[in-house]
C-alpha cells in the first residue's frame, strides 16, 4: 500500500513536471535556435542566400515546436476538472497564448514576406523584434512555472522517506 501511496504521489506531480520541461524546451530552443545557431550559420557558410534558406528552416521547425510547447503548457493548465487550474496558469496564460502567438505570425506572416524579399530590412527587423519578444514570453512562462514548482517543495520518494 505505501508503494501504491507513493506511485501516486508521483503520478500527481507529472503535470508540474510537463510544464515545467514544455517551458524549458520553448525558452531553451529559442534561445539556441535564435542566438546562437542561426548566427553560426551566416557565419560560416559560404554565402548569405544559402545561410537564410538554412536558417528560414530552423525558424519553421522553431514556430512547430514553439506551437506544440504552448499547446501543451495550455492543456496541463486545466486541472482533471474543467474548473481547476494549475497554480502558475493564471500568470502564465497571457504570455503562453502571445508566444505562439507570435510564433504563428512569424511563420506565416513575416517569413513568406522575407523569402519574396520584399522591403527586406523592414521585415527582418520586424521578424527579429517578434521573435525577441516570443523569447522574452517563453521565458516568463518558463520563470512562472518553475518559480511555483520551487515553492511546492516536493517530499524524497526513496528509502526512509516518510508516509503521505
Amino acid at each position: 500500500m505505501v508503494g501504491l501511496r507513493r506511485l501516486g504521489t508521483g503520478w500527481q506531480r507529472l503535470p508540474g513536471a510537463l510544464a515545467l520541461l514544455a517551458g524549458a524546451l520553448w525558452w531553451g530552443s529559442l534561445t539556441v535556435t535564435g542566438f546562437v545557431t542561426v548566427p553560426l550559420l551566416f557565419t560560416h557558410l559560404p554565402n548569405p542566400a544559402m545561410a537564410g534558406t538554412m536558417a528560414a528552416k530552423l525558424f519553421t521547425a522553431q514556430t512547430w515546436l514553439a506551437l506544440g510547447c504552448g499547446l501543451l503548457l495550455i492543456a496541463i493548465s486545466r486541472g482533471r476538472d474543467s474548473e481547476a487550474r494549475m497554480e502558475w496558469a493564471d500568470g502564465a496564460m497571457l504570455f503562453i497564448a502571445g508566444g505562439v502567438l507570435l510564433a504563428l505570425l512569424s511563420e506565416f506572416a513575416v517569413a513568406p514576406r522575407i523569402m519574396a524579399r520584399e522591403n527586406l530590412k523592414l521585415w527582418h527587423a520586424v521578424g527579429s523584434g517578434m521573435y525577441l519578444l516570443q523569447w522574452v514570453c517563453a521565458g516568463v512562462t518558463l520563470w512562472k512555472v518553475t518559480a511555483l514548482q520551487a515553492l511546492a517543495s516536493p517530499q524524497p520518494l526513496g528509502p526512509g522517506a516518510p508516509e503521505t
